[in-house]
């Protein structure tokens, strides 16, 4: 099989988008490259793997399982199944809150609570190399991965195996988190429910569990001075609002919208 069969082949079951992928992920070629080496002949061993990446593909595995590669926020992050695929709203929440970081502090000390793969953390600890980051999660084996992406950039990343504030010692100016947030009971796409793991998915029986546990805790955990940055459910803001005025004492709550106008990030300031 050449690399063009090989595109024909996938274009059978896929995008041609995700066939040049696969084909880019066996090869070692760019997508953009691939169109020099249309003639080249598949190896038998490039051949299978390339076949078996599109079996998993037409079986609705998710394309960044299959190549273990996501970017998020211009960063090329590994991935695998014991955690969340990093979403384009989390770059959102990550972007506005390195605004915020900017403005309030200097040499922040943050952490990234419920950190899956790392992707917060790594993204603040590359825009704001002075950030003394620590990620947090109560899976080891999501820990492995975002092990996986902070070496792979040799940053100076502390990490905890903590559920929650549970083996948090520390007292940091931001704390952020995109924790479990969809209800027990609510409907999600097949792909995202029969691939992704659940204790990264579901947040109780109303979806707010996880920011009742944390903020109820989090006063211990903040400096004077502090932001706590959530993303959020569509429909939650206004519960959390309650819950963070329940636990918290002269703060400024501020909530923003996604590219698709909806409650995506809420962000709880001290005054």
């Amino acid at each position: 099989m050449t690399i063009e069969e090989g595109i024909i082949f996938g274009k059978k079951y896929l995008s041609s988008v995700d066939a040049k992928i696969l084909l880019s992920m066996v090869t070692g070629y760019d997508t953009l490259e691939l169109i020099n080496y249309l003639n080249k002949e598949l190896s038998t061993v490039e051949e299978d793997k390339f076949k078996k990446m599109i079996d998993a593909r037409k079986n609705n595995k998710p394309l960044q399982y299959i190549t273990n590669s996501v970017n998020f926020y211009g960063i090329e992050l590994y991935v695998d199944e014991n955690v969340l695929i990093p979403r384009f709203e989390t770059e959102e929440l990550v972007e506005n809150s390195i605004k915020i970081i900017n403005e309030r502090f200097t040499n922040p000390k943050v952490l990234d609570l419920c950190c899956g793969s790392g992707a917060i953390g790594i993204s603040i600890k590359t825009k704001i190399p002075t950030s003394i980051v620590t990620i947090s999660d109560i899976s080891s084996d999501a820990l492995k991965v975002a092990n996986i992406n902070k070496n792979k950039y040799n940053l100076d990343i502390k990490v905890i195996n903590s559920d929650l504030f549970d083996k948090i010692n520390e007292k940091y100016d931001c704390i952020i988190s995109n924790p479990p947030y969809i209800r027990n009971n609510e409907e999600i796409e097949e792909i995202v429910k029969n691939n992704e793991p659940s204790i990264a998915l579901y947040g109780g029986e109303n979806g707010l569990l996880y920011y009742e546990r944390i903020l109820k805790d989090i006063k211990k955990y903040l400096n004077e001075k502090f932001l706590i940055a959530f993303e959020i459910g569509q429909d939650q803001s206004e519960s959390i609002k309650k819950i963070a005025n329940f636990y918290l004492n002269n703060i400024e709550i501020i909530v923003k919208k996604d590219l698709q106008e909806r409650d995506r990030m809420l962000f709880i300031l001290s005054k």
